[in-house]
């Protein structure tokens, strides 16, 4: 197939089945924003910085916040969260622990909840459903300073719009670390199909349901 007639149908698909989805998970995302407000002070969406897009563009993810107000700031500045920001670029740009995150966040990132606005960053067109990872500008930095040799790779993931869902996170969402979770995006860059879009999708619900390595 083409390129040009991939990224359209891929594009086609994306505005079909995330504006349905959008709607089928309405009730579920009223009833979170809800908890949230419930749960703890802050706004109902993440206050998080911009993460890269395709070819390098900037954009803002919407996803509910399951953390602290300012949480993203706070790991990198304050001083009583100096040892965890160490470990959290250690691992990967990931925590086992975070004590940041609210109770309703545990429960939402467990099983992705957190994640269903980005519907509305895929009807956009910022992102597709089915896609690599949104990564922080940071954490690419860091990343492939850790790891000189993912540079290639970097590169390679970022010629296609980021997805809610991908190759790497059902091949073990966050338990993989960096270096082989970009060169799985990078992989799937490489092998873009509408049969791979189909194949993730359809593995994607397993990876929720059992919140395997879920952040």
């Amino acid at each position: 197939m083409k390129a040009k007639v991939y990224f359209f149908l891929k594009r086609l698909i994306d505005i079909v089945l995330g504006s349905i989805l959008l709607v089928v998970s309405s009730p579920v995302m009223l009833l979170t924003a809800i908890a949230i407000k419930l749960d703890s002070k802050g706004p109902v969406l993440a206050d998080i910085p911009p993460r890269v897009g395709k070819d390098g563009k900037l954009f803002r993810l919407y996803k509910f916040r399951s953390m602290i107000v300012n949480a993203h700031q706070l790991l990198r500045t304050d001083p009583k969260f100096k040892a965890l920001y160490e470990e959290y670029k250690k691992n990967s740009f990931k925590l086992k622990e975070d004590p940041r995150v609210t109770r309703v966040g545990k429960f939402i990132r467990r099983y992705s909840i957190d994640e269903l606005p980005q519907f509305v960053n895929v009807l956009k067109g910022e992102m597709s459903i089915v896609g690599p990872r949104p990564y922080y500008p940071d954490e690419l930095e860091e990343q492939q300073r850790v790891y000189p040799h993912t540079k290639k790779y970097v590169k390679e993931a970022l010629t296609v719009k980021p997805g809610i869902t991908g190759l790497w996170q059902v091949s073990g969402r966050s338990d993989v670390n960096f270096d082989e979770r970009i060169k799985l995006d990078a992989e799937y860059a490489r092998k873009k199909s509408l049969l791979l879009d189909i194949i993730i999708l359809l593995k994607s619900p397993w990876a929720v349901l059992s919140g395997k390595g879920a952040r």
